[in-house]
C-alpha cells in the first residue's frame, strides 16, 4: 500500500523546482508570498545576502481589514508591499508564489502589487 504525499509536502516539493530556476539578487530581489488558512504574507528578499528588505503581512493593523482570508486581503497586502519596495527605491521584483496556484488570493495579490506600480 503506496501512502500518499501531504497537501503541504506537495507544495514543498513545487517551491523548490519553482526556486531552482531564479533567486532574488540586489537588481531585482524576489516577492515571495505564502497563504495559510487565515493570513496572507508577503516579503520582498535579496537573496544574495539573504536579507528581507520588506514584508506585509494581513496581520499589520494598519490595513484595517475585516477578514484576513479574502481576496480583497490578498490585494491589500499587495499594495502594501509594493508601496513599501516603492519607498526603499524596489521597483522590478521576481515573483515567487511559493507552490501555490497563481489563481485567487495569490493572483489579486500579484495583480493589486503590478497597479501599485511593481514590475515582474
Amino acid at each position: 500500500m503506496v501512502k500518499k504525499k501531504s497537501r503541504t509536502l506537495v507544495r514543498l516539493d513545487k517551491h523548490r523546482r519553482v526556486r531552482n530556476r531564479f533567486a532574488g539578487t540586489t537588481e531585482r530581489p524576489r516577492l515571495a508570498v505564502f497563504r495559510s488558512n487565515n493570513h496572507m504574507y508577503a516579503q520582498i528578499i535579496d537573496d544574495t545576502v539573504g536579507n528581507t528588505l520588506c514584508s506585509a503581512s494581513t496581520l499589520e493593523k494598519d490595513l484595517k481589514l475585516e477578514k484576513t482570508n479574502n481576496v480583497e486581503a490578498a490585494a491589500a497586502v499587495g499594495t502594501a508591499v509594493a508601496k513599501k519596495a516603492l519607498e526603499k527605491g524596489i521597483t522590478t521584483v521576481v515573483f515567487d508564489r511559493g507552490g501555490f496556484k497563481y489563481d485567487g488570493k495569490i493572483k489579486a495579490l500579484a495583480e493589486a502589487a503590478r497597479e501599485a506600480g511593481l514590475t515582474f
